[in-house]
């Protein structure tokens, strides 16, 4: 169906309110905004749908999210798995709504229905899914995105973000469903009739309890005082309590303590950038805490910063992944807590120098694709085989970290209060967490990193990035910055070419669009587009044992793929 045909079905059968439906007839004079609004349909994928909020087929609106949790349901309701769904939504503009109409979609297929009363964490969704034996699960959220976004992500038995083959089912059964489907009842009945029921108080205290027992230190966090900034998301709550109930000394960011779905003091809460603690610089600056911390809106990512001088150092997310192993594997070692062959995994584009410190404490290493569902399939995988206990913590580069196999997406939580217990640890030996890095880094070599976002835009992104992954894989460097290519691996074709042999060997990962060209011991290049933007991503790795040599390489890296890059 071209635009023009979508455009106008809406025009005649949307049910919209006056104003809706005066915006909708303005976009007939704006051929870029109807283009972009219904040129296409939201995708549905391993991450749901994620998209800009207004109308049209290619907006996140309550037809296109009640269409999606349709679909959902009709893939629920034709399986042998639990009826039932569990629904967490955060703090972002219609986040609530859209909860609640994805709530009764499933209720009007006999899926019984728990949604958390208020905002809460990703993490906690994919919690309750597993405490309550839910069949799936739905978090209305962006993550990470600016405000005019949203999303619908869902979630598997597991608590898993849902994985490609029941995704690919959940799309067709989307694609089968008409926009403009009337409900059949309102929320309140729903709720009135329990078809839809809150998730109780004991659901939120269970789940605290259980990061609590997670703990890696038995002394308190009493002589730490932190900085934290919830970016006016879901972690305010979950994350203060249990950073009190370690003892530690929280003050809060007062203008991105409450809810704001504008993000009016952050206007891309991502706390991979640096720009996303700007509030936090402000304050620090005059309290000087030990360290400031921030957790995304919904609360599945979390990111540091530590006094440098008179001023503050952010860690990226493989320095604070390389920081949280080495103090779970090191005191676990030394108190003799460590399981039998016990393993750690991570995702293919975070830090080799997590291999090494793997290395050293003689726990197993497992590189996986991007995406914490591949780390939650690793815990299924060992939890299927009775060995659920070996899983030690996963991490991924973009700040996302999980100890213990309570939930199967990344915690924001219980990195939180790792990353306060092992500071005060620090603080107590005289030490922090940037002399604590940098005695890594003297041991393990300098791992310097960086990512390169390259945003596409225009309804023709997406093939503008297939095109560009297509070419750069026929058309590999063989050499960089006069450093030799020694491998290429092809994820999408599964395998692995020694450039100075020639040996071809198989990758055992699921396809995915992705290529990895590694340079010796000495740097490394992961090319890959977004799974949930419009985006080209490069992940650049440069090693050596003189900082400034590293940073060097790093920094030329970066210079010479930009030829590669699309415009």
């Amino acid at each position: 169906m071209a635009y023009m045909e979508r455009y106008q079905l809406w025009c005649k059968s949307a049910p919209l309110s006056e104003g809706s439906l005066k915006k909708l007839k303005a976009m007939a004079s704006d051929e870029s905004e109807l283009r972009s609004c219904f040129e296409a349909e939201l995708q549905f994928g391993t991450a749901g749908i994620r998209g800009i909020m207004g109308l049209g087929t290619n907006r996140l609106n309550d037809f296109t999210v009640r269409r999606t949790a349709q679909g959902l349901a009709a893939w629920l309701s034709s399986t042998q798995l639990p009826q039932r769904c569990a629904i967490a939504y955060d703090s972002r503009h219609n986040s609530q709504r859209y909860a609640e109409l994805c709530a009764v979609a499933l209720a009007e297929k006999g899926i019984r229905v728990f949604l958390y009363h208020e905002l809460a964490p990703t993490p906690m969704l994919s919690y309750a899914v597993r405490q309550l034996g839910c069949g799936c699960g739905i978090v209305v959220s962006a993550s990470h995105n600016a405000g005019a976004y949203n999303g619908i992500k869902c979630y598997g038995p597991d608590g898993c973000q849902m994985t490609d083959e029941p995704a690919a089912l959940v799309f067709t059964a989307i694609s089968k469903i008409p926009y403009f489907l009337p409900a059949k009842q309102s929320f309140a009945e729903a709720l009135e009739e329990g078809k839809v029921e809150y998730i109780p108080q004991s659901m939120w205290d269970s789940y605290y309890e259980t990061v609590l027992a997670e703990r890696v230190s038995a002394a308190d966090a009493s002589n730490l005082n932190v900085l934290y900034t919830p970016l006016c998301g879901t972690g305010n709550k979950p994350v203060r309590h249990v950073l009190g109930k370690i003892g530690a000394k929280v003050e809060v960011v007062a203008v991105q303590e409450q809810p704001d779905g504008d993000f009016k003091t952050c206007e891309y809460p991502n706390p991979e950038t640096d720009a996303a603690l700007n509030e936090s610089y402000k304050i620090a600056r005059s309290t000087h805490p030990d360290l400031i911390l921030g957790t995304d809106p919904d609360c599945d990512r979390v990111a540091i910063a530590v006094p440098c001088g008179d001023d503050f150092r952010k860690l990226s997310g493989n320095e604070l992944g390389c920081l949280l192993l080495e103090y779970i594997l090191r005191v676990r070692k030394s108190s003799n807590t460590l399981p039998e062959n016990p393993i750690v995994v991570r995702s293919i584009v975070s830090s080799p120098m997590a291999d090494k410190i793997a290395q050293k404490y003689g726990v197993e290493m497992k590189a996986v694709l991007t995406g914490f569902k591949y780390i939650g399939g690793e815990i299924l995988a060992l939890e299927q085989a009775g060995q659920e206990n070996r899983f030690v913590f996963g991490f991924e580069e973009s700040c996302g970290y999980l100890k213990g196999t309570y939930a199967r997406d990344k915690d924001a939580v219980i990195a939180s209060m790792l990353t306060c217990e092992l500071a005060a640890d620090l603080k107590r030996e005289g030490k922090s967490l940037l002399t604590q890095m940098d005695d890594l880094y003297d041991e393990f070599g300098r791992h310097e990193t960086k990512v390169v976002s390259v945003e596409l835009t225009g309804p023709d992104a997406l093939k503008i990035s297939a095109q560009f992954m297509e070419g750069f894989r026929s058309n590999a460097p063989q050499s960089i910055c006069g450093i030799p290519v020694t491998l290429l691996t092809d994820y999408q074709a599964r395998t692995r070419r020694n450039l100075q042999t020639g040996e071809e060997t198989a990758v055992l990962l699921p396809k995915s669009n992705v290529v990895s060209l590694e340079l010796g011991e000495k740097a490394s290049i992961i090319v890959r587009p977004s799974g949930t933007e419009p985006k080209v991503k490069l992940y650049l790795t440069a090693v050596d044992s003189d900082r400034a040599v590293a940073q060097t390489l790093l920094s030329d890296l970066a210079a010479a793929m930009q030829s590669y890059l699309p415009n």
